[in-house]
């Protein structure tokens, strides 16, 4: 048949994202030249592929069963190539992964360098962003999957665990606090206390759990990301709730992480990715490699 893997491709693309525009621009063509390609594609099977009009594409019903034979054909001959350790380091292409900021620091590093290693041609892109952003450009197909501690409830969406962490107590190594074992909810109302702002995922844990609570702390200072807090703790404004994995490892010369108790309050960082729609195969190596945490996460149990 007179077509040829680009143009495969370019099928793909324009069935996975429903929308020439968007096709176009993943595969870096003008919608001249990808409309081309799917012509070709169709004279060569000598069927409609695309319901095509002003506002919307749409597959056809050969055009759906192809879809998946063509999806099949192309992560198959991808597996082959990425399996093949000389044509791997000449594997080429992009990945894009969706991720709080807090989990950028603990679970990429070691993972992006052994992957660069082995694929120094594919770019990985990272999309550093609050838990409700995350979800936000996963919906809309902006990222093949992503880091986060929320998604659970979206249909659309598969949510695989990694680790659960819990909250803990931020302050400086000289703060009364610092010299506890633990600190209670109830501790916290005495001393300046900061929080993150409504809009944050994290907050709407922390109230959630503590909603029946009449010993919360109240907040003087808000701001947008846990990272700012961390920020503000240092400088020595106050104190702050926040995820373990925000914090710097223990003997930082500044921080000190104190677990809080009364409640102990956790989120569980998981892998989310689109329901039902397939990675590339360079996607698929990545995501494969963050999921192998998730036993060594389980064997220690909760991050503290």
């Amino acid at each position: 048949m007179n077509f040829d893997l680009p143009d495969l491709r370019a099928f793909v693309a324009v069935a996975k994202l429903g929308s020439f525009r968007a096709a176009a621009e993943e595969l870096h063509l003008s919608q001249p030249a990808l409309s081309r390609r799917i012509e070709k594609l169709e004279g060569a099977l000598g069927v409609r592929l695309f319901h095509r009009t002003t506002r919307k594409v749409d597959m056809t019903t050969v055009g759906r069963e192809f879809s998946h034979r063509a999806n099949e054909l192309l992560s198959n001959l991808e597996q082959s190539l990425m399996g093949i350790r000389d044509v791997a380091t000449h594997v080429s292409g992009e990945v894009t992964i969706a991720c709080i900021p807090s989990a950028v620091r603990y679970f990429l590093p070691g993972i992006l360098k052994a992957y660069h290693e082995r694929y120094p041609q594919i770019m990985v892109r990272i999309i550093d962003q609050g838990a409700n952003e995350v979800l936000t450009t996963l919906l809309r197909n902006e990222a093949d999957f992503g880091l986060n501690y929320i998604g659970t409830q979206e249909p659309d969406l598969e949510f695989e665990p990694i680790l659960k962490e819990a909250f803990v107590v931020a302050c400086r190594v000289e703060h009364p606090l610092a010299r506890k074992k633990k600190v209670t909810w109830a501790d916290l109302t005495s001393h300046e206390y900061m929080s993150v702002t409504k809009n944050s995922g994290n907050r709407f844990l922390l109230d959630l759990a503590l909603s029946e609570n009449a010993n919360r702390p109240r907040w003087y200072c808000e701001a947008q990301h846990v990272s700012t807090l961390v920020s503000l703790v240092e400088a020595g404004l106050g104190v702050a709730a926040v995820p373990r994995l925000s914090m710097p490892p223990d003997g930082h010369p500044v921080l000190v992480s104190v677990p809080l108790v009364d409640p102990v309050i956790s989120r569980t960082v998981g892998l989310i990715r689109r329901r039902g729609r397939p990675l590339s195969s360079a996607a698929q190596q990545l995501y494969d490699q963050m999921a192998a945490l998730a036993p060594k996460a389980r064997r220690k149990k909760t991050l503290r």
